[in-house]
């Protein structure tokens, strides 16, 4: 099974990616948060920041793209060339209300016809591979089908299934068994995502589906980055180190808050997008809310380490995950 780790907007910069393979190495690929390609440029600063090749120290890094432009996609592609990205992913899957009403992401599932001129153009016009992530489409789950008699026309590297429509974005649980039947349409690798939170979601959809050799995890990652680590010790019968600790965590969790301090130049903001992190990381802890208040209050870089502190201190780990997941919607 290779495991990739999914892209989060505000979350799985360089900065994350980087601790996440030092303290917790298992990821064998890695996904920008996605680039939007304009008429004026084809990276913004922040995109180049984040695709830099020495600024980033892991092992497979793929570009993500958010366009439904094909002259757009195929700048962003030239762009990235000159840093030696050989491959590419085309984002069909963001639900985001903003992205859908321009036709982005998974908004461009609702127009088929749009759809299959949009990949007869990139895939004719750029010569590196093209992964494509993808919803089963707008509204019902059956329109996966004629998305995938789309997908199957074009040599697309790997197709990445979120078994979920637009509308659902990430509530309910995922169409498995439409799943299963895409997975056999298809002609190109397949790769798993959506739901896979704990060990005991990944066990049991490899008992379903056994056949499959390539899985993409997010929030469960963001909230227990040991997963990796704990999916390759089930299947290796136990070789690797164990569950998560406090004291891995807590050395993750600086070199990621200091490495936004060093990066922003300003507390503030990093201050912020650790907040952000933390949304999903606290299901790691048993009973954490009290002390999640004060990460949630804190402005300064003191009265945020005073709230780590407290929580380290106050609760214990919960690594296989709470009862309930209250995870954001994104």
């Amino acid at each position: 099974m290779r495991f990739y780790l999914a892209p989060l907007e505000g979350i799985t910069g360089y900065i994350y990616r980087n601790a996440l393979e030092k303290y917790f190495p298992g990821a064998d690929r890695y996904m920008t948060p996605f680039i939007v390609p304009d008429r004026n440029r084809a990276l913004r600063t922040k995109e180049l920041r984040d695709i830099l090749p020495e600024n980033n120290r892991v092992r497979d890094l793929v570009p993500q793209i958010l366009t439904n432009d094909a002259d757009r996609f195929h700048e962003a592609v030239q762009a990235l060339g000159e840093y030696g990205y050989e491959e590419v992913n085309l984002n069909l899957g963001c639900p985001s209300g903003t992205v859908v009403s321009r036709r982005r992401g998974a908004g461009l599932l609702g127009f088929p016809e749009e759809l299959d001129h949009f990949l007869d153009r990139i895939f004719s016009e750029n010569q590196v591979r093209i992964s494509v992530k993808t919803r089963l489409g707008m509204e019902k789950p059956e329109e996966a089908f004629r998305l995938m008699e789309i997908y199957n026309q074009y040599p697309l590297s790997e197709l990445i299934i979120h078994p979920r429509t637009r509308q659902e974005y990430y509530r309910g649980a995922p169409h498995f068994e439409i799943f299963g039947e895409l997975q056999k349409l298809a002609k190109m690798p397949v790769c798993y995502n959506g739901n896979l939170l704990t060990v005991r979601d990944y066990t049991s959809f490899c008992a379903h589906f056994p056949e499959t050799e390539a899985v993409m995890l997010g929030r469960g990652v963001i909230a227990n980055p040991a997963l990796f680590r704990e999916l390759s010790n089930d299947a290796s019968g136990g070789q690797l180190p164990g569950k998560l600790t406090k004291e891995e965590l807590r050395a993750f969790h600086d070199e990621v808050f200091f490495g936004y301090r060093e990066v922003f130049g300003n507390d503030s903001n990093a201050v912020f997008r650790m907040k952000e992190m933390w949304t999903y990381l606290l299901h790691s802890f048993a009973d954490p809310e009290r002390q999640a208040k004060k990460i949630r209050k804190a402005r300064t870089k003191e009265e945020y380490l005073l709230a780590v502190e407290g929580i380290f201190a106050a609760c214990e780990l919960q690594p296989d995950g709470p009862e309930f997941w209250n995870l954001p919607q994104k």
